[in-house]
C-alpha cells in the first residue's frame, strides 16, 4: 500500500495508515484495497499464475459484521475462489471483542485463508492463539533485523517457527533483506520469507514479470523426465 502524493511523492503506509485508522478513512481505503486485490488476482489467474493474494484487514474492518459479506461479494464479482485470498490480521486481534472473533470465524468458514501478522510484538495468549482459525504465522521483521548475529533474536525466531509448525501453520519470516537472514530463517524452520531480498514493492505489471520468470523453472520441470523431477523434489 503506497500513497502517490502530488507533492510528497510515494508515501509509505507507516506515515498515513494510523491517521486513516483514527479518522475512519481506513474503511474506504480497505474497500479500495479489497477490490483492487481481487481484480488483480483475477487478471493473474487468467494469465495462468494462480496467485494467492495477501492483504491486511484493519481492526475497524474486522469489527464490522458486514465485512464478510463484502469479501464474499468481491470474490464472486471477480470469479476468485475464497482460498485465493490470504487476509492478514494483527496480533492484537487475539484480544479484541467477541464480535471481531466472530467475523474472523466467519471469514474462515467462507474459505478465506487467515494470517496472524507481526507475531511476537504484543502480549499474546497461547490458548487464544490455539482458538483462532489462522493458517499462517508471520514472524515480525524486528526479530530478523539482527540475525544471525544476535542470539536472543535468533532464539525467538526459532521458538515462533517451532510453535507455528506444532500448530500446523505455515510460518513466514518478515523483513528478509539479506541472504544471511534468508538462510537463518530457513534453518530456523520458517517455510516462507518476505522482504526486500526477494523484491522491492512493484507495480502490477513488473510483479507479473517477476512471477512469470520465477515459474519458468517449474514449468520446464513439468515436462522433464521423472528422474529429474525426483531430483528437484529433494
Amino acid at each position: 500500500m503506497r500513497w502517490q502524493d502530488p507533492v510528497a511523492g510515494l508515501v509509505p503506509p507507516d506515515r498515513f495508515i494510523s491517521h486513516a485508522e483514527e479518522t475512519g478513512m481506513i474503511t474506504r481505503i480497505g474497500a479500495w484495497v479489497l477490490e483492487a486485490v481481487c481484480r488483480q488476482g483475477a487478471e493473474w489467474t487468467a494469465a495462468g499464475l494462480m496467485p494467492r493474494m495477501t492483504f491486511n484487514a484493519s481492526p475497524r474492518e474486522l469489527r464490522d459484521e458486514s465485512y464478510v459479506r463484502r469479501v464474499a461479494e468481491a470474490l464472486a464479482r471477480h470469479g476468485l475462489r475464497p482460498e485465493q485470498l490470504l487476509i492478514e490480521v494483527r496480533q492484537s486481534a487475539m484480544h479484541e471483542s467477541d464480535r471481531t472473533l466472530e467475523v474472523i470465524q466467519r471469514l474462515h468458514r467462507l474459505g478465506v485463508k487467515l494470517a496472524l501478522d507481526d507475531f511476537g510484538t504484543d502480549h499474546s495468549s497461547l490458548s487464544r492463539l490455539r482458538a483462532l482459525p489462522v493458517q499462517v504465522l508471520k514472524v515480525d521483521r524486528s526479530f530478523l533485523r539482527d540475525v544471525p548475529g544476535d542470539a536472543a533474536s535468533g532464539a525467538i525466531v526459532r521458538a515462533i517457527a517451532t510453535l507455528g509448525a506444532g500448530l500446523g501453520m505455515d510460518v513466514v519470516a518478515e523483513g528478509v533483506e539479506t541472504l544471511e537472514q534468508l538462510r537463518f530463517a530457513a534453518e530456523a524452520g520458517c517455510g516462507f520469507g518476505q522482504g526486500y531480498h526477494f523484491a522491492r514493492p512493484l507495480p502490477a505489471a513488473e510483479a507479473q514479470l517477476l512471477l512469470t520468470s520465477s515459474l519458468a523453472p517449474q514449468r520446464r520441470a513439468a515436462s522433464a523426465p521423472a528422474r529429474s523431477l525426483a531430483g528437484l523434489r529433494r
